[in-house]
């Protein structure tokens, strides 16, 4: 998610890549919430598309976060980290995390690209 976020913007400063990575393993390595590349994509939608004043609307950014959502649990079947796992991802199962990672990075691009 960082690879799209720093070709989509301009470099990341190092603190937003250090807490990135507090997104990793289901957050913080516990492997029960959502999936690090599932919230990371978020960040990077927020990066884009969030509101920059009080009095302005997130309604495109909700509705790109929600597409990217939805495309991630068509793709994939789940959105936590654990029952991700026990469908084979990860680096104990059939399919490592990179795997995973490339092929979010995929969706999000497509959320990005929706209008």
């Amino acid at each position: 998610m960082l690879a799209v976020g720093e070709d989509l913007l301009d470099p990341l400063d190092q603190r937003i890549r250090r807490m990135a990575c507090a997104l990793g393993g289901g957050l913080g390595g516990s492997h029960q919430e959502a999936c690090g590349a599932l919230t990371g994509g978020a960040l990077v939608l927020g990066a884009l598309y969030a509101r920059t004043s009080p009095d302005q609307e997130d309604t495109d950014l909700y509705r790109r976060v929600s597409a990217f959502r939805d495309r991630f649990l068509v793709e994939f079947g789940f959105t936590r980290c654990c029952d991700l796992q026990a469908s084979g991802f990860g680096s104990e199962g059939i399919h490592p995390c990179s795997e995973l990672v490339a092929r979010a990075s995929r969706l999000l691009l497509d959320a990005i690209q929706e209008q």
